[in-house]
């Protein structure tokens, strides 16, 4: 119960994801399905003019319509307290319509143009408990703003709930003019009176309008709020289920198959105990009770155990709440005010007190009352039946759980083993919010190797385990029919290249000694493969990107695939320009302590650097973030299965124990006629051993067929081999042997005496 409740409330959660806000039934975002040179994509970035447009034309429509750039990350100061939170660059709308509950101020703090809103933990952070409002802060060493409002911190399951500020959209000096950069988001509330397919008709062409003579095509739609979180998965702009589903789906089973093997050990060693309380039943009939009231005690004892059962589970979901949370990855709580939740907890408490008893009242009530009082009635040859059977779904279902923890967890190593085309070892990443970064980078740098704990300094302008920076507009000689492809692009320095370890396969590395470097550009393996390049290095690429001046480029070398987005996903064809960027990459020297280097290389940057914090990554670290949905999925499977088998060796425990008793007259005599210990304890062991091969042969093609199918999804995976099966088949029959082998051995070396003597 307590594991189904858990499940409960995580499916809750998803369920109820963005319901926080008041107007979740009216906000939507604009998406954009987008075709180009055969390929269909589904974005919700779009151009920044793309939001006058709505409004000068279909305003009608729309009771708000608010342009905000992605949550990022910007340093946040008030005089000597500076943090790096994330935050959004929002139009004025955005409070009144994702409707935040103020803690000082109003939602219209953002109408004054140098102001901001905090989060009420980030106003803590800078003013502890003093008034807010009207105070100064920083944005980023650059801006001050002041604050005219607070507002409650947004709740784990809101699409916005690492926001913790948001400063008025015209900080962020976009172009409004520019329909080439599609880097926003554009969020909107419809008006009453409007139906979103009706607006989604309307506004279909307005994009593919502004853009006539760019290539590609446009449609817009727009997303209710209410599917963002869980139908957000487009694939040749058609809606497809969402992994976020068929969580919901794979834990709900889960769930439901916990339970049951609950009930399945509760039926089965009730209907084993019949023959124990046939007495019972056979002197409540004779003297007139009807085989009605009987099923209403059988019913009744089982409901005050299920009862019971359910004031102990809330006790240990809310001990074990804390590290499900962890796991998981949320911050939900027991319900204890919501009428729902006690509503439904009475309902399965109930429907469960009612499943588990089904069985045994039904059976038990049907006895026949001559049959037990004259000493002549046996349970029958067939009345096991039903409890292997029982046995069997138990198995199948352990058997099922282990062998998808086991290849949950061969796909993670799978990834995990894969060359990343770099050396992540002793690698830290830094990224830098300084207006007077670049004039400060080469003291910067001199400082850093300074401290000698330094062995490489670089900058770039996107991390390296990050996919951001897209562009198009390469013409490829080789292969014309590619030309509008977005290639992943990255602006560096010189040192980028050994500082992060990449490998060289062709060419060379951008070099200070030559200035005709800064028309030269570097391509990974899929970049050259995809444009079909025999013979890369020399060659000229002509870049037409439509928001910079046309160039032409000289591909100077080609460097080893580097996984920056999903380690179970093919590499991105990846550019390489020279440049620079505000992230920072240290490479630390390998026989140094990284605790010492730390202490120096933050020293270093604090004496050069000091209007930021020190805010360091390690590489590695950020790459193995890549793998939480997955590690995610492993943990709460293995969970799952432990308890599973636990439980199902709880009811076969119970079971051989019930067998033993009944057949020690058995055994007592087969010992008097000369059996050894091993032969009885053989004897006992064999109907168990059985029934879990049996549950061997359902639950190992039933687990390839869905397992293969979960791993289709990645391109990028392992392979199921035959010894997965093998060794949870050979897990199940030892752990039954363990379970089994207790009561056995205890039957088979009793004292045959004290089992015969009565007779």
């Amino acid at each position: 119960m307590a594991v189904a409740m858990l499940i409960g409330l995580w499916i809750f959660d998803e369920l109820s994801f963005n319901r926080y806000h008041k107007n979740y039934d009216r906000i939507v975002k604009v998406m954009d399905h987008q075709g180009m040179h055969g390929q269909n994509n589904t974005n919700d970035v779009l151009p920044v003019p793309l939001g006058d447009a709505l409004r000068a034309s279909y305003g009608s429509d729309f009771k708000y319509i608010t342009i905000s750039r992605e949550t990022e990350e910007h340093v946040i100061a008030s005089g000597d307290k500076k943090f790096i939170q994330a935050g959004n660059y929002m139009q004025a709308d955005a409070p009144e319509m994702l409707s935040l509950e103020m803690v000082y101020g109003t939602r219209a703090g953002l109408k004054d143009h140098s102001s901001i809103l905090l989060s009420h933990s980030l106003a803590k952070k800078l003013f502890a408990n003093a008034d807010p409002l009207d105070k100064i802060v920083q944005i980023d060493a650059t801006t001050n703003v002041k604050v005219t409002g607070v507002f409650k911190d947004l709740p784990d399951n809101s699409e916005f709930r690492t926001t913790t500020f948001i400063a008025p959209f015209n900080l962020f000096n976009a172009n409004k003019d520019d329909w080439n950069n599609y880097n926003m988001s554009i969020f909107a509330q419809l008006n009453t009176n409007a139906a979103i397919d009706e607006v989604s008709a309307k506004i279909r062409n307005v994009l593919s309008d502004k853009t006539k003579g760019q290539e590609g095509t446009h449609e817009l739609f727009l997303q209710p709020m209410s599917k963002w979180h869980l139908y957000s998965s487009f694939e040749n702009h058609v809606a497809v289920t969402s992994e976020q589903i068929k969580f919901i789906w794979f834990y709900g089973i889960i769930g439901a198959f916990v339970l049951l093997l609950a009930c399945i050990n509760f039926m089965n060693l009730s209907t084993a105990r019949s023959e124990k309380r046939a007495l019972e039943i056979g002197v409540r009939k004779a003297v007139g009770s009807a085989r009605s009231q009987l099923i209403k005690q059988f019913y009744t004892e089982s409901l005050v155990i299920a009862t019971f059962a359910f004031i102990l589970s809330l006790c240990i979901v809310q001990f074990i709440l804390p590290w499900f949370n962890g796991v998981a990855d949320k911050e939900m709580t027991i319900l204890w005010v919501n009428p729902w939740f006690w509503l439904a907890g009475i309902t399965f408490t109930f429907t469960t007190g009612l499943l588990a008893g089904s069985y045994p009242a039904l059976y038990l009530s049907s006895f026949h009352p001559v049959r037990i009082l004259k000493g002549t009635f046996r349970a029958g040859r067939f009345t096991a039946v039903p409890r292997k059977v029982l046995v069997v779904v138990q198995f199948t279902v352990s058997i099922a759980l282990i062998i998808g923890t086991i290849i949950v967890y061969r796909q993670i190593q799978y990834a995990k083993d894969r060359p990343v085309g770099y050396s992540q070892s002793g690698l830290i990443t830094i990224q830098v919010k300084s207006p007077d970064f670049n004039q400060k980078y080469e003291a910067l740098k001199a400082e850093l190797f300074n401290t000698g704990v330094v062995a490489n300094v670089a900058r770039a302008n996107y991390s390296i385990t990050d996919t951001r920076g897209w562009n198009g507009g390469f013409n490829w000689e080789a292969r014309p029919a590619i030309e509008g492809q977005s290639f992943n692009t990255i602006s560096v320095t010189q040192e980028y290249g050994e500082t992060v370890g990449w490998q060289v396969i062709q060419g060379r590395n951008f070099s200070k000694e030559l200035t005709s470097d800064s028309a030269g550009i570097i391509l990974n393996e899929s970049a050259v493969k995809l444009a079909g390049l025999k013979d890369p290095v020399g060659q000229i690429v002509k870049w037409e990107p439509g928001w910079r001046k046309n160039s032409h480029l000289k591909i100077i070398g080609v460097v080893s695939d580097m996984v920056k987005g999903s380690p179970f996903k093919p590499a991105y064809p990846s550019v390489i320009f020279l440049g620079n960027g505000n992230w920072l990459f240290v490479r630390i020297n390998t026989n140094t302590s990284i605790r010492s280097a730390l202490s120096k290389i933050e020293t270093g940057f604090k004496k050069t650097i000091p209007t930021v914090p020190f805010d360091y990554k390690f590489v590695d670290e950020e790459y193995g973030l890549k793998f939480a949905a997955e590690e995610r999925i492993g943990k709460l499977a293995a969970f799952f299965a432990i308890l599973a088998v636990f439980i199902s060796c709880m009811g076969l425990f119970g079971l051989a124990s019930y067998v033993a008793e009944q057949r020690k007259k058995e055994i007592g005599i087969r010992k008097v006629l000369g059996a050894s210990v091993f032969s009885v304890w053989k004897q006992l062991s064999k109907d168990f051993i059985i029934l879990v091969i049996i549950s061997c042969f359902i639950a190992i093609p039933f687990t390839w067929y869905f397992l293969n199918g979960w791993l289709q999804k990645y391109e990028y995976r392992t392979e199921i081999s035959w010894w997965i099966f093998a060794t949870a088949g050979a897990g199940a029959l030892v752990i039954t042997l363990f379970t089994v082998s207790f009561q056995a051995i205890k039957a088979a070396i009793a004292n045959p005496v004290k089992s015969l003597r009565t007779e």
